[in-house]
C-alpha cells in the first residue's frame, strides 16, 4: 500500500496558486453558461478536458507567481503560463485569465496586484508579446502599428519604451481583460461580490456569470462577430434574467390576485435556450469567461466554499 507523507500544516488548496487552478476548474464546469464549454457540451475542437488540463498544465507557473521572485515579472509568467499549456490540442484556453490571474496571485488580492501592473517593464511587455506567438489571440484587431506575428514589433517596443502596462492601457478600449489592468480590477470585484452573494457552492457561478454578461458587453464577442452582436448578446442576458426575476415572482405571488402580470413567464428565453442560441450562432462570450475565473479566485481568497450548498 502506498503511503502518503504529509509535510506542513498546509494543503495546496489553501495556496494561492491552487486557489487560482481551483478558479479555472470551477469555471469551465459551472452551468449554465451561455456560449461557453461546460461539463455538457464541448466546442469541435476544444473540449473540456483541455480546459481540465490546462488547469493542471498551469500549476508550477503560479507556484513561481506566488513566491514572487523578482527575477520573473509577469510578463514572462504569462508566457510560462501559455507555453506550459500550448502541449494539448485544443488551443488557447486561459490566456485571458492569465494575463489577470498572474498579477493578483503576485499581489495577493486585487489591490497588490493593481500596484504589481503598474510597476511592469518593457521586458514584460516584449514576453507578452512572445506569449502572442504561441496563440491565435489578438488583442487588438484593429492595431496595425504594433503586429505581435512581426519580429520587428520587439524592436518597436523597445524603442517606444512601451510597458505590458502601456500595452494594456492601449488595448483597454476594445479588450474587457485588458481594461482590468487600467481600472483597478473592477469587473473582478463585481465577480467576485456576485459569486458571494449567490451563497456558497458551485451553483453561484453561472448566475453570476449571467449577471456580469447582462451588463458588459463582451469584447471577445465583439471581435469575433462585431459590437452590434456583442451588445444584442448582452440585451438577450438582460432579458433571461427578468425572465428569471418575473418567474421567481411569479410563483412566490402565486396566491396574490394583485401580482405583477406585465411579465409573462411562459415567453422569456431560459438560460438553458440562450446557451443554445449562442452555441449555434457561435456566440462565445470568452472574455466574461475569464473575469469570471478571476473573480471566483478572489471569492475563494476571501473565504467563499465552493464544495457546500449555499445554506450552509
Amino acid at each position: 500500500m502506498m503511503t502518503v507523507r504529509r509535510t506542513g500544516s498546509s494543503d495546496r488548496s489553501s495556496t494561492l496558486a491552487g486557489m487560482a487552478q481551483t478558479a479555472m476548474m470551477l469555471e469551465v464546469c459551472a452551468e449554465v453558461k451561455p456560449g461557453n464549454v461546460d461539463r455538457k457540451h464541448d466546442y469541435d475542437d476544444t473540449w473540456l478536458e483541455h480546459f481540465l488540463a490546462s488547469a493542471i498544465f498551469a500549476g508550477p507557473v503560479f507556484d513561481e507567481a506566488e513566491v514572487c521572485d523578482p527575477d520573473k515579472g509577469i510578463g514572462e509568467l504569462i508566457y510560462d503560463a501559455v507555453w506550459a499549456t500550448n502541449s494539448h490540442s485544443g488551443g488557447n484556453t486561459h490566456f485571458g485569465a492569465f494575463i489577470l490571474l498572474i498579477p493578483l496571485i503576485k499581489g495577493r488580492g486585487i489591490p497588490g496586484a493593481f500596484e504589481c501592473v503598474k510597476q511592469t517593464t518593457v521586458d514584460d511587455a516584449v514576453f507578452f508579446y512572445k506569449a502572442f506567438g504561441l496563440t491565435a489571440v489578438r488583442m487588438n484587431e484593429s492595431d496595425d502599428e504594433i503586429d505581435v506575428n512581426d519580429p520587428e514589433s520587439i524592436r518597436q517596443l523597445r524603442e517606444k519604451g512601451m510597458t505590458l502596462y502601456d500595452v494594456m492601457e492601449y488595448s483597454s478600449v476594445c479588450d474587457m481583460v485588458a481594461g482590468e489592468w487600467i481600472n483597478g480590477f473592477s469587473l473582478t470585484r463585481k465577480a467576485a461580490d456576485l459569486i458571494k452573494e449567490f451563497g456558497h457552492g458551485r451553483a453561484a457561478i453561472g448566475p453570476a456569470f449571467l449577471e456580469l454578461l447582462a451588463t458588459e458587453n463582451d469584447t471577445f464577442v465583439a471581435k469575433k462577430h462585431g459590437a452590434e452582436v456583442a451588445d444584442q448578446t448582452r440585451e438577450m442576458a438582460a432579458g433571461v434574467l427578468s425572465g428569471l426575476r418575473a418567474k421567481t415572482a411569479s410563483l412566490s405571488d402565486s396566491g396574490n390576485i394583485n401580482a405583477d402580470k406585465s411579465v409573462s413567464v411562459n415567453d422569456v428565453l431560459s438560460p438553458e435556450d440562450f446557451d443554445i442560441y449562442c452555441l449555434d450562432k457561435g456566440i462565445n462570450p470568452g472574455s466574461v469567461a475569464d473575469i469570471v475565473i478571476a473573480g471566483i479566485f478572489v471569492a475563494l481568497m476571501e473565504g467563499w466554499r465552493w464544495d457546500c450548498s449555499a445554506a450552509e
